[in-house]
């Protein structure tokens, strides 16, 4: 059983698997097809899962894959801690343009918003930065990865309105460490359209 909660971005959401735990630990089913079916969350399938490991101040984004090689994506963070920022491009979508960053972390029983997962649909550029060293980030994606179909909007697009700095600044990172690939990236509204809504 899993708990959706919204975001602010039509389609994208916060999701929160069951867990079982006691004094010894805990058990959770962190990714179950019914139940993401039964929330109306569209997955076809785990095709791939990816994981990444970044020191601190990392930031790795904005990216999706260009149709037909589009994915969705259910991602955590199973060590350390990210903000993860998603960005709505669907043409004609009511959040187009629109962003969403939330925090994510390993579960811990005393903290009721650790454990959780995000939900990103297709159509979605995806990005996060690490908050701490030795910090890992899980995907898994419904769609083979497609370095032919890559994409990707300037992470620090000043239209996006993504408060960089104030992250920055509130988690003591006093630069960014970024790819030069990430930084070739064009700001959205330079960008094709890939996605309608």
């Amino acid at each position: 059983m899993i708990k959706k909660i919204e975001t602010g971005l039509q389609d994208c959401y916060i999701v929160e698997p069951s867990v079982f735990g006691d004094d010894r630990g805990y058990f959770s089913p962190f990714f179950i097809q019914k139940d993401l079916d039964a929330n109306g969350l569209k997955f076809e399938g785990v095709v791939q899962c990816n994981r990444s490991k970044s020191s601190k101040g990392v930031v790795r984004g904005l990216h999706f894959q260009k149709n037909p090689m589009c994915q969705t994506k259910l991602v955590e963070v199973i060590a350390g801690s990210a903000i993860d920022v998603v960005v709505d491009i669907r043409e004609g979508s009511p959040t187009y343009g629109k962003h969403v960053a939330v925090l994510l972390k390993p579960y811990d029983s005393r903290d009721p918003e650790s454990g959780r997962q995000l939900y990103v649909p297709r159509g979605f550029a995806h990005g996060f930065i690490s908050l701490e060293d030795d910090t890992i980030f899980q995907y898994l994606i419904d769609n083979d990865y497609a370095p032919d179909y890559e994409g990707g909007i300037l992470w620090n697009d000043p239209e996006l309105g993504i408060d960089w700095k104030g992250m920055f600044r509130e988690h003591g990172i006093e630069k960014p460490l970024t790819s030069e690939k990430d930084s070739k990236h064009f700001p959205l509204k330079e960008s094709p359209s890939y996605f309608k809504y």
